[in-house]
């Protein structure tokens, strides 16, 4: 298992546009999310150890927020020629088993992706009701094998902050996780 580091883009960079399907083909669109006071875009996938040790705690986190008035998505890019288990039916698998209460679209063309910089699984982006960057980064610090159990403190916090009109915490820790699955020839510079 190698892990890689989100990219950390610059916070106030603006909420790329997106269109995209879930598994059953609704479509789902950045204007689609307009009235929240908050939003979070979520590059998570299936087979991912980093991502499906938080699972869990990523529902519990949507449910939670959801009612708070934060919007969130959850997308999956990998190759599903090289990776069939993150494949639009079994993304729909996965968010039964889990109960996602987000959307869970995916990029078959990878562009979303490669618009938001999302480098790794998971990889997270809050963005503010004027759709700026406030918050990119971990969920928080658990991964495999390392004892620590997900809870979302370091996504929680900074949601707390915008949802309240505040800046999200300056410290801001990249996510690790699996690198995208990039389908060849389709890797970022």
């Amino acid at each position: 298992m190698v892990a890689a580091a989100s990219k950390m883009l610059d916070l106030g960079t603006p909420a790329p546009d997106f269109a995209l399907p879930d598994p059953s083909g609704a479509r789902y669109a950045l204007g689609d999310f307009a009235d929240a006071r908050a939003l979070v875009v979520a590059f998570i996938c299936n087979h991912c150890p980093y991502v499906k040790l938080i699972k869990p705690a990523l529902a519990a986190f949507g449910r939670e927020y959801l009612g708070k008035g934060l919007a969130m998505v959850a997308v999956s890019s990998n190759d599903i020629s090289a990776y069939p288990a993150d494949a639009p039916e079994k993304m729909a698998e996965d968010a039964r088993a889990f109960g996602y209460p987000f959307p869970y679209l995916f990029d078959e063309d990878q562009s979303v992706a490669r618009a938001y910089g999302a480098v790794c699984t998971p990889d997270f982006f809050l963005f503010d009701a004027g759709r700026s960057l406030a918050y990119r980064g971990q969920f928080d610090g658990a991964r495999p094998n390392n004892g620590v159990a997900p809870t979302g403190a370091e996504l929680r916090a900074a949601a707390d902050a915008v949802l309240a009109g505040r800046p999200a915490p300056a410290e801001q820790k990249p996510s690790i996780g699996c690198n995208i699955k990039w389908t060849p020839g389709n890797e970022p510079d």
